[in-house]
């Protein structure tokens, strides 16, 4: 089952993840809020919208804009609509 971990700790969990462009996007449900903060990033990209971000923060521990997601995604992406990927450090376990 897919999770994304940080510092050690399991950020997210779900067998049902939507696998775009190589990464991994995760059900709002499967992921543990307590370990995100929003965060004022903001990206575009041309086929899927405008992300958003947020900092993964894990025992006092910030990793700045590590996940994101597209609240309102393009119609070409909507199947992701509010699903949160990682990076930047944040280990995808298969």
């Amino acid at each position: 089952m897919p999770r994304a971990v940080w510092n050690g700790t399991v950020i997210a969990e779900s067998p049902t993840t939507i696998v775009v462009e190589g990464n991994h996007y995760f059900p709002p449900e499967s992921v543990r809020r307590e370990y995100l903060r929003d965060s004022q990033t903001h990206t575009v990209c041309p086929w899927k919208g405008t992300a958003s971000y947020y900092d993964v923060v894990v025992n006092g521990q910030v990793n700045r804009d590590a996940a994101w997601y597209y609240p309102t995604p393009k119609e070409a992406a909507r199947q992701i609509a509010g699903y949160i990927a990682f990076w930047r450090g944040v280990r995808i376990e298969v």
